[in-house]
């Protein structure tokens, strides 16, 4: 025999209807890009070999006006040097608004910090080698990062009362 429990439709009772999980990308942007070349034109004569790329990220993000819905900052910096004189500096703030749809509060912290970013950095890594690669230097292509170690390590250094480093 099968008993039925609730409504009868499978949505809990009282009417309200139980939502998924869910993340959604209302729109996405660049919200700030910058590319200097301090020793041009001469740089491009000098430059002999591949410049070392040093980079640092890092992830913020805030609530908008609206309930549920947050703008995510992905800023990623990468400095170029050739025989210790700076070849190029890009500095990159590459944003989203996300939309969040019943994310429990333990687990908003990991989805705005990983998981958005996650999502946004494929584009944010494409701008950067495209801005590299367009303004006369070797594309940078940045490696895949690991957020929710990034993430981990923010956090354990905050326990710690250590101020954050977000070298990659």
């Amino acid at each position: 025999m099968t008993e039925t429990r609730g409504n009868g439709t499978g949505a809990p009772e009282g009417g309200a209807e139980a939502q998924a999980p869910g993340i959604a990308i209302n729109i996405q942007y660049v919200k700030d890009l910058s590319f200097e070349v301090p020793g041009a034109p001469e740089i491009y004569v000098q430059l002999r070999q591949a410049p070392q790329v040093q980079v640092n990220l890092d992830v913020n993000a805030r609530r908008l006006a609206q309930e549920h819905v947050y703008e995510v900052v992905l800023s990623i910096r990468a400095e170029a040097k050739t025989e210790e004189k700076p070849a190029f500096i890009v500095e990159l703030d590459y944003a989203g608004v996300f939309t969040l749809t019943a994310i429990p509060g333990e687990m908003l912290e990991p989805v705005l910090l990983v998981e958005a970013p996650r999502l946004l950095f494929p584009f944010a890594r494409a701008i950067i080698s495209d801005v590299t690669r367009e303004s006369g230097f070797p594309a940078v292509l940045l490696q895949p990062i690991d957020f929710l170690a990034l993430w981990q390590s923010r956090r354990a250094q905050a326990q710690q009362g250590m101020p954050p480093a977000a070298n990659a």
